[in-house]
């Protein structure tokens, strides 16, 4: 249990710090690199969106994940669920733009935009399994969810490596594009698996009953 609430902990404290860099570029223009500066001023509306639904999906989702805050405040799970979804829609629509017309080339390109595409599918799906009151599977879909919106964190870990590394950037960002969210991906499936596989085991607490929710 402490493990959990560490690793809990760690994972909320990374994803509000990259949140709260999203909401200092948008709110303080002195503070925006270079690149950033760029993009909005190229794109300023899908890059509104994105800044702007990445960082509430960052926050919002941790806190959806906390089994402590979600069983003591079942209407505010929910409520902030709808915020989640909402953030990465329109986050990951704006993704989608500003992945067919990166200058990083073809690589980057897909990599983001797949990202953008799973990150949308799995949040739907998570939406369409609470609706037909499947909760594990809610569950299970929301931790892939999730971990495609921890592409932001894993983002911002990659990119001083790779240039502490050595590595160029016109190198390190098409594979960046990639490594920063399917790693998660594979993390999060062998999670859900293990649930399920716990689930088969005498005591085993994690069931598939489904469950009615007005969310």
């Amino acid at each position: 249990m402490i493990k959990k609430s560490v690793g809990w902990l760690v994972m909320t404290l990374l994803a509000v710090a990259v949140a709260g860099y999203a909401f200092a570029i948008l709110a303080m223009p002195g503070f925006r690199p270079g690149l950033v500066q760029a993009l909005l001023a190229e794109r300023p509306v899908a890059a509104y969106a994105h800044f702007l639904g990445g960082a509430i999906a960052l926050v919002a989702g941790a806190f959806q994940l906390n089994t402590w805050l979600r069983n003591r405040f079942l209407g505010f799970h929910r409520w902030l669920g709808r915020l989640y979804m909402l953030a990465v829609i329109g986050g990951g629509v704006a993704a989608l733009f500003l992945a067919l017309h990166s200058s990083a080339g073809l690589m980057a390109q897909l990599g983001f935009g797949l990202l953008g595409v799973c990150w949308i599918f799995s949040t739907s799906n998570a939406y369409r399994h609470i609706r037909q009151g499947h909760v594990s599977q809610h569950r299970s879909w929301m931790i892939r969810s999730y971990a495609l919106t921890l592409a932001a964190v894993t983002l911002r870990l990659y990119l001083p490596l790779s240039q502490i590394a050595g590595f160029s950037m016109m190198v390190a960002y098409p594979a960046i594009a990639w490594l920063c969210w399917v790693p998660n991906l594979l993390v999060a499936e062998w999670f859900v698996r293990s649930r399920y596989s716990f689930a088969m085991l005498p005591g085993g607490s994690v069931g598939a009953k489904p469950l009615r929710s007005s969310a």
